[in-house]
């Protein structure tokens, strides 16, 4: 078993002002999207200013927040909600849901590409690839908030965390996330996308191995209690992010098929 570095959730502390490690870890996303954005828009095949990038980081951070935050609110907590609204502003305890800021960023990059005169899949193709680098910086936000872990195991790798209730060493989940939606799929669609691609193919290939990798991990994660029959949708083993990644993978898959379907009848 490894030791779980307890890290004070509160990075700063000046009087009443507190900044968490939680928000950093967005502030960091957000510069990574910039930074990885202007690289790849460097290469020959990709037409993007960096005045454009500039504003596609607005929109963007705006679906981001705002999606994520009202989508864990409505995805995981409704009945807390339907009691309790505030907690919708409570994001210093942490909360985002990926399924939502997806939706937010998706509704978001639909305006951008209006106001810009391209089209949605230009759009979602190139941002894409700077995603899963946002993934992986809040997922180190998770881990340091000691949230989201995973199942009890007797792996070597396993950790006690202080938030956990009964005290049992669990799966770290949320740093497999880190490898596997994070880095792992950050590498893949960039190499991927260093090639001129079909229109579609890499906002598709995005959804098909983000859905595949999430579904994985939801194996070992612990899903949320108030979520069903011990946290399970049914048949103890249905999370609920297994069933918001479904319809993910389907789309996804239809991207990719229509997209060489379309190159090769073009």
């Amino acid at each position: 078993m490894i030791a779980y570095p307890e890290i004070d959730p509160v990075a700063l502390a000046v009087g009443p002002l507190k900044i968490h490690w939680y928000g950093i870890t967005y502030l960091v996303a957000f510069a990574g999207f910039w930074l990885f954005a202007r690289l790849k828009s460097k290469q020959k095949h990709v037409n993007w200013t960096y005045v454009q990038i500039d504003d596609l980081l607005f929109y963007g951070a705006l679906g981001v927040v705002l999606g994520g935050r009202i989508g864990y609110t409505l995805f995981y907590n409704w009945d807390y909600f339907i009691h309790d609204p505030l907690i919708l502003f409570q994001v210093q305890k942490g909360g985002m849901s990926f399924h939502g800021g997806l939706l937010g960023v998706l509704a978001a990059m639909w305006l951008f590409a209006r106001k810009n005169n391209k089209t949605f899949f230009t759009v979602t193709d190139f941002i894409a690839v700077m995603v899963p680098f946002g993934l992986a910086a809040g997922r180190i936000g998770n881990f340091i908030n000691a949230e989201l872990w995973g199942r009890p195991t007797d792996l070597p790798w396993a950790m006690i965390f202080p938030t956990d209730p009964l005290g049992l060493p669990r799966h770290p989940s949320m740093l497999y996330e880190f490898f596997l939606e994070g880095i792992l799929l950050f590498i893949i669609l960039w190499f991927y996308s260093a090639k001129p691609r079909p229109r579609r193919a890499v906002s598709g290939l995005f959804l098909v191995l983000y859905s595949l990798f999430r579904s994985l991990v939801e194996f070992v994660r612990q899903p949320d209690a108030h979520m069903g029959d011990k946290g399970f949708i049914a048949q103890e083993w249905l999370t609920m992010g297994m069933i918001l990644s479904f319809p993910m993978l389907l789309l996804g898959l239809y991207l990719i098929w229509s997209a060489y379907r379309g190159e090769k009848n073009a």
